[in-house]
């Protein structure tokens, strides 16, 4: 009795997301921008942009002064505020990720970020997961490109190649991800933090602070290297006096596989892109928010979710021009 009344839920739930994504693609989905930084404002202009969106508002600490690109929408200080929002695009520190998205998850609202500390994704996963199957929603975690996009390539290389190795070598660029973990900590008034890569996946991290006045040196930048963000490289730390003239959101990476497929030696790929970290961030968001509204409950990694699926439109079409 217990096995058919758990499939008869299984049906249920499918026939209402299927419900749900129809009437979505009728229409426009609607979205949230939570948090309104350097990717909240790219997700800005990637979903004006976007054929199938809708700007629900934008939720941001502080309304008291709202940029003149906002004035046209409603900004909040909480979603519930928002009318309808179908998915919220999480712009928030990685560290903050979870939280805002167990809010989000909770009132049936779907979620992407862009969570970025590799050897946590899958612990993040499992606790979305179980959150979103109990509201009936969607979460879509580390949607960046790096975790991302670039999860999606790699997993790819692994399929043309079964045995073999994957050298990921991002940069040189700046890190959004470590540039926010610096500013965290205590007596940093400015920060930013460059990837260097070395070659065969090994990186060097260079990273410049403003202080706070009173605070030491040698102590901020020995917390700085003890921050899980920066513990398993080498690091480097530098005060300076301005910051912001040091500053270029230009980024890259370059993926090396060197493998077999089936018995079959020396099968070379490369992956090589030069990119804006944060319009690239924001791009896969939105593709990714798309694709929420065609899931099943639970939360998924990029890998998981059909490639097609991030893309507006029809199936059919996109089939006939792609393949």
């Amino acid at each position: 009795m217990h096995i058919f009344l758990y499939f008869c839920r299984i049906k249920i739930v499918n026939q209402y997301n299927n419900y749900k994504y129809m009437n979505n693609m009728s229409g426009t989905i609607r979205a949230a921008i939570v948090g309104y930084g350097n990717i909240g404002r790219y997700v800005l202009e990637a979903l004006e942009t976007a054929p199938d969106f809708e700007i629900a508002g934008v939720v941001r600490r502080d309304v008291t002064e709202i940029p003149a690109e906002l004035q046209s929408y409603r900004v909040v200080t909480d979603i519930a505020q928002l009318e309808k929002v179908d998915v919220a695009l999480l712009c928030t520190p990685t560290r903050k990720v979870e939280e805002y998205a167990k809010s989000c998850l909770t009132k049936g609202i779907n979620t992407v970020d862009s969570f970025d500390i590799h050897n946590q994704i899958v612990q993040l996963r499992s606790a979305l997961d179980l959150t979103a199957r109990q509201h009936d929603a969607v979460s879509v975690i580390a949607a960046g490109w790096d975790p991302g996009s670039d999860s999606v390539v790699r997993t790819l290389l692994e399929a043309l190649a079964p045995k073999g190795i994957t050298y990921t070598n991002f940069g040189p660029g700046m890190s959004m991800g470590h540039t926010v973990a610096v500013k965290a900590i205590e007596g940093v008034k400015a920060a930013l933090s460059m990837t260097i890569p070395t070659g065969t996946g090994v990186h060097r991290r260079m990273v410049y602070v403003e202080l706070h006045e009173g605070f030491d040196y040698a102590s901020v930048a020995e917390a700085i290297k003890k921050d899980d963000y920066f513990a398993h490289d080498e690091t480097h730390v530098f005060q300076v006096e301005d910051v912001e003239a040091l500053k270029d959101m230009g980024h890259g990476v370059l993926m090396e596989r060197k493998g077999v497929s089936g018995k079959t030696q020396n099968q070379l790929f490369s992956f090589d892109m030069r990119i804006n970290n944060p319009a690239l961030t924001a791009q896969v968001l939105v593709s990714a928010a798309r694709a929420s509204l065609k899931q099943q409950p639970g939360a998924y990694t990029l890998v998981e979710i059909p490639v097609i699926d991030l893309l507006p439109g029809d199936k059919e079409e996109w089939i006939r021009k792609l393949v």
